[in-house]
């Protein structure tokens, strides 16, 4: 499997794809072209979850925090189970491939 292929070249909702599972982590290809969180919705998991970005470009925010997360090829971030985020811009004109690994820590 190439990360990099099997994109639609028309990409009218966010692409979500499972590619490992097992258990207490589940592991995501996301593909973003110019989605975004809903207007005030958030994201509040019940698992941790961790996520790279490996091509585009995007901005998350933390709610309560003023300050955008801006996220290149590259970055990382680790968002803890119940911290309330949302994605606010990702490039229209690029994909912007994330990979996502939703887990339990070990305590």
């Amino acid at each position: 499997m190439n990360l990099f292929d099997n994109i639609p070249q028309s990409l009218p909702q966010e692409l979500i794809e499972v590619l490992a599972e097992g258990k207490g982590v589940t592991i995501e290809r996301i593909v973003s072209r110019g989605h975004v969180t809903p207007e005030a919705e958030w994201y509040d998991q019940d698992r941790d979850e961790w996520v790279v970005l490996l091509t585009g470009a995007a901005s998350l925010k933390i709610e309560g925090k003023q300050e955008l997360i801006q996220l290149s090829p590259g970055d990382a971030l680790h968002l803890p189970a119940h911290l309330r985020h949302r994605v606010e811009w990702t490039d229209p004109d690029q994909d912007s491939l994330w990979i996502a690994v939703h887990f339990t820590p070990i305590n």
